[in-house]
């Protein structure tokens, strides 16, 4: 059995993983419109505002990833008494498997950090924070918060993004109190003041984190594991895994070798949080029990996944097992996807401005009538989603003796034809659950149909869409087809 199968078969063990989390807790705030002027008060962008969406960031992020795999998570951090702070909590709230550890002091801002983007393009981030150490109370407070928490853990995550929850001894405490407790510690580190993280099990810097802690040359392969060997040896750590963007990762370990994972993305679109996600999977992946090497190379993955996504992402289950076992294959833009990836890509497109289409079928053996339909489809439209039976639903409709094809083979050849920008597989006997999910603006079907039996029509109706009737070409039918073979 490959490496990607051994790790797939391993993803449904972060579900009983449980771990504990502190950090610096944020809101992100993403605002969203198009340009179409220049503002006459001065040489500056004027932003149509169309929507506004709020998410967890900083270590929330982290808890979100973990959250996203399944993996029970206690989150310890320090809100503003403040609407930030009541956002921060309600969106924790909706997390599953997530249990918040807060204090709330009434002296602090709940850190905001404000995205103004015109399409896909960032125009200006707004930050509104309060960078200071805890208040001795609130120091108290948190590390005892997060010693109780250990006790049904395995395994501790420090988020430090520089905001002051980890600093005035509050990061030592932390790992000291886990390392008396048995638990692992994973630190994704900020600033260049490594001490503070002495004796934790795993420094997840980046390249530049990497070169500020150390000062030291992070150029090539040779030159990274040297600065890491260095952190290990200056900061008592038990290894270092170096994020280097489109190099991949290096993970070194004390008195160990080093190992280079390549990166595994085909095409980035965003690498925000990306850091985020390889924690999150780290973690899980340690606490779940599995050596750390399968960890990296499992969060190599999960990194490859997110930084094909827009904005501040997680990756699920489905998509980190889809991609292990299609690592040859998998890229940003692959067409095969699950629901969840389908809707995450489409959110994207829309925000592009651009129009989706859809149209489902068994498509058994594909004629040209099914070409035919597909090419009207995509004019109709900028994207194209095809929903496509799977072999069980196919054997329901169609019989016994059905499909000819296995879905596999079919969602292959869809995939392969340019007019198909997506394929989803569904095991309904009709689509509607995944029209409902996709929200298609446009619904096309054969014009055998009428408007009033074409299943989801009046759903894309009501939010605005269109049905649309594709002209048939005629003397096609793979039902006929199969009977000449037959006969």
């Amino acid at each position: 059995m490959s490496v990607s199968s051994v790790l797939a078969d391993a993803v449904p063990a972060l579900a009983k993983a449980r771990v504990v989390c502190a950090g610096d807790l944020m809101l992100d705030r993403y605002v969203y419109g198009e340009v179409r002027r220049i503002s006459p008060e001065a040489p500056i962008p004027v932003l149509a505002i169309d929507h506004e969406t709020a998410m967890l960031g900083g270590a929330g992020n982290v808890v979100r990833n973990l959250a996203a795999l399944g993996v029970g998570v206690a989150v310890a951090g320090v809100i503003g008494d403040d609407e930030a702070g009541q956002a921060v909590t309600n969106l924790l709230a909706r997390e599953p498997g997530v249990r918040p550890l807060l204090g709330t002091d009434p002296a602090r801002r709940t850190a905001i950090k404000t995205r103004f983007c015109a399409g896909p393009q960032q125009l200006l981030r707004a930050d509104r924070e309060t960078i200071a150490p805890l208040v001795p109370a609130e120091q108290d407070r948190l590390v005892g918060a997060v010693v109780a928490a250990l006790a049904e853990a395995s395994l501790l995550v420090l988020s430090d993004y520089g905001k002051g929850l980890l600093e005035a001894g509050v990061a030592k405490r932390l790992i000291e109190a886990a390392r008396q407790a048995g638990r692992m510690v994973i630190v994704d580190p900020k600033g260049t003041d490594f001490s503070r993280y002495a004796g934790a099990t795993l420094l997840t810097p980046n390249r530049r984190e990497l070169a500020e802690a150390t000062r030291m040359p992070v150029g090539d392969d040779s030159q990274v594991v040297a600065a890491a060997r260095a952190l290990i040896a200056d900061h008592g750590v038990q290894a270092v895994l170096v994020t280097r963007s489109q190099d991949g990762m290096t993970l070194v370990e004390a008195g160990g070798e080093s190992r280079h994972l390549k990166a595994e993305a085909r095409a980035v679109f965003d690498v925000s949080g990306a850091g985020d996600t390889v924690v999150a999977v780290l973690a899980g992946a340690l606490a779940a029990g599995l050596a750390l090497d399968d960890a990296a190379r499992l969060a190599n993955a999960a990194a490859g996944i997110v930084v094909g996504k827009v904005g501040t992402a997680v990756v699920h289950p489905d998509e980190l097992v889809s991609a292990l076992h299609h690592q040859d294959v998998w890229e940003a833009e692959a067409k095969l996807v699950s629901r969840e990836q389908a809707a995450e890509r489409i959110a994207a497109w829309r925000r592009q401005g651009l129009k989706i289409g859809f149209t489902n079928g068994c498509f058994d053996l594909l004629h040209p009538g099914h070409v035919s339909l597909l090419a009207q489809a995509r004019a109709a439209c900028d994207r194209l989603v095809v929903g496509l039976n799977s072999d069980a639903s196919v054997s329901r409709l169609k019989g016994p003796s059905r499909p000819v094809q296995t879905e596999a083979a079919r969602a292959t050849v869809m995939a392969s034809l340019r007019s198909v920008d997506l394929v989803v597989i569904f095991g309904e006997d009709t689509p509607l659950a995944l029209i409902e999910a996709l929200r298609p603006d446009v619904l096309v079907k054969g014009a055998d149909y009428t408007v009033e039996t074409v299943v989801g029509a009046d759903r894309v109706q009501s939010w605005g869409g269109r049905v649309l009737l594709a002209e048939l070409a005629q003397g096609h039918s793979t039902s006929a087809t199969i009977a000449r073979i037959h006969s």
